[in-house]
């Protein structure tokens, strides 16, 4: 056996003969790093492999892989319905967000039915006892094994009788392979360490979740293909000052994408929101200018949320710009169609713009209710009250249709709104637009009659 080194990237997994400092693969600085590699220089003969079993999809399966209520309704929706036998799930999120206690909570729900076990790689066992018990689950019938080596890992699970429904590893970064002449956590070791338990998952029959650390950008630290090995991958959302925490899916092969959970942060843990529109919208003052009421969705949810812009004069060559939850890009976008296309200019002011309650709109569709919020703050004139707004704007000012416009009138009519300002292209019925009176408009300047409402006092 001889030895040799090679230099990988530690955040996109490209490998290099030679030490540089930054990636040419993901332009990221200082993450190239060395790790040893054995090698056989000996020519070794093609052993033959033995074969696969061929199933016929149209015959029923011994083991059933419907979806398993988990007793957490949030966590539910997000996964497409529960969880699936033989699935694994990548779970990514900050530092103290709530990921083990969001999956204590959820492993020592299912141990009261069904056989779970917990592998902690970063805590001791008496630190899990006592972090159940502030979570009063202290008594639940949960395994618990605290060991990093996946060898040893393995061994112990084909060795015993447990019949496993779920395991949890948290974290993968901190798991390793003997065999593997690399530190926990590099691109070799959880690559290697992910497959071996993802494919003990398979083998066995029950449910892998994979706890990942995330980089300073928000993504999950280690290789890419990680993300393409497993069947689901969540994302633990939310503010360091905020309670609320947003359980998003950006994949899943047995349900629909950007489906959200909502949670909030309690003594006890994790408590589900039943209704998240009511809840972002709680503290929302009406009558004030710069606030817009979005009706969004998220995967198959409708929710509301409100939609705040500050516009201040400036006297900076460059004024600020700063967004809270939305895409800066897309800000940029919109400040130039307002100035393009509707006759507002904002080159001389700062513009602030933010998602209330924490959560972060990926859709298009909040473009419009961006817009009104941004001519309504600078105008220094409140939209008209009980209305709520949502449409994508093209770069001509057009006001493009969007999806599912059905589901968010029916949200808004169930928390009392009024009024909808929508897109003309989206043609909506008498029967789907219900009590709500609806405002059709094709372009940007028909937004004009939104913001002269005189009955309305100057805030």
């Amino acid at each position: 056996m001889s030895k040799n080194f090679r230099y990988i990237c530690q955040n996109c997994g490209a490998i290099y003969n030679k030490w540089q400092g930054q990636c040419a693969d993901c332009s990221k600085w200082n993450t190239i790093e060395a790790e040893q590699v054995e090698t056989d220089m000996a020519f070794t003969k093609t052993q033959k492999g033995s074969a696969y079993p061929i199933e016929n999809l149209s015959v029923s399966t011994t083991k059933s892989r419907a979806h398993t209520h988990s007793g957490m309704g949030e966590f539910d929706r997000v996964l497409g319905g529960g969880l699936v036998p033989g699935a694994t799930i990548l779970m990514g999120g900050n530092p103290g967000i709530g990921k083990s206690t969001l999956l204590l909570q959820l492993s020592n729900k299912l141990a009261k039915t069904k056989t779970c076990l917990y592998v902690t790689g970063e805590e001791s066992i008496e630190q899990v006892k006592l972090h159940t018990e502030r979570l009063e689950t202290a008594k639940s019938p949960l395994h618990v094994i605290m060991g990093t080596n996946v060898s040893s890992l393995i061994s112990t699970i084909e060795s015993t009788n447990l019949e496993l429904d779920l395991m949890i590893i948290d974290s993968i970064q901190t798991m390793f392979i003997p065999e593997i002449p690399s530190s926990p956590g590099t691109v070799s070791q959880v690559r290697a360490s992910a497959y071996e338990l993802i494919a003990l998952a398979k083998r066995k029959n029950f449910v892998l979740i994979l706890v990942g650390h995330v980089t300073k950008d928000g993504q999950i630290a280690g290789p890419k293909i990680l993300e393409h090995m497993v069947d689901t991958v969540l994302y633990l959302e939310g503010e360091g000052g905020n309670d609320y925490r947003i359980l998003r899916s950006v994949k899943n092969r047995f349900g629909n994408i950007n489906e959200i959970g909502v949670f909030e942060m309690s003594e006890t843990g994790l408590k589900e929101v039943k209704n998240p529109s009511s809840l972002f919208l709680s503290e929302r003052k009406t009558n004030v200018s710069g606030s817009v009421v979005f009706a969004g969705m998220e995967g198959t949810r409708p929710i509301l949320v409100e939609v705040q812009a500050l516009v201040v004069p400036s006297n900076m060559v460059a004024p600020r710009r700063a967004v809270v939850g939305w895409d800066f890009n897309r800000l940029s976008m919109i400040i130039a169609v307002l100035s393009a296309r509707y006759g507002l200019h904002l080159s001389a002011y700062e513009v602030y713009l933010n998602i209330v309650g924490g959560l972060k709109v990926m859709e298009p569709a909040i473009d419009l209710a961006v817009l009104c919020a941004l001519i309504s703050a600078l105008k220094n004139t409140p939209v008209e009250n009980n209305t709520v707004v949502f449409g994508e704007i093209g770069l001509l000012g057009e006001v493009r249709k969007v999806n599912k416009i059905e589901s968010r009138i029916k949200e808004a009519m169930k928390l009392g709104f009024k009024n909808a300002i929508v897109p003309r292209s989206n043609k909506i019925t008498k029967s789907q637009s219900g009590e709500i009176l609806v405002n059709e408009i094709s372009h940007i300047k028909e937004l004009d009659s939104f913001f002269l409402c005189p009955k309305y006092e100057k805030s």
